[in-house]
């Protein structure tokens, strides 16, 4: 006895793959595309209430950094390394939130390893 597909599967063997190829580089043109957006934006965050200013980019990296003199202590640097460091983490994690969001909207939740 056959096992019987339903229809609009099987039948079309090459045909199907060759649609499932042009999807899947749909979907990476778009990534691609998405992919060079968001390296080109800036996430800001402060620590500190404003002692401390950092602005990542996309591409996981430090743009710019304000620092409040009235922080700057040399009795207390420990603290102004702190301030730094929970600014610097906070843009980074607003960077690859997005970056995330943005690739689950575009793959509609699809993970695939290696395709991003």
């Amino acid at each position: 006895m056959k096992a019987r597909l339903p229809q609009g599967y099987g039948g079309g063997g090459a045909a199907n793959l060759q649609q499932l190829a042009r999807q899947a580089q749909k979907l990476q043109e778009s990534m691609d595309k998405a992919t060079a957006e968001l390296e080109e934006k800036e996430y800001p965050a402060t620590a500190g209430g404003n002692a401390v200013k950092v602005v990542v980019s996309g591409k996981m990296e430090i743009k710019s950094m304000e620092i409040s003199p009235e922080v700057v202590d040399p009795e207390d640097v420990e603290m102004l390394g702190d301030l730094i460091i929970a600014a610097t983490n906070e843009a980074l994690r607003a960077a690859a939130a997005d970056k995330s969001e943005t690739m689950e909207k575009i793959s509609g939740g699809l993970n695939v390893p290696g395709i991003f």
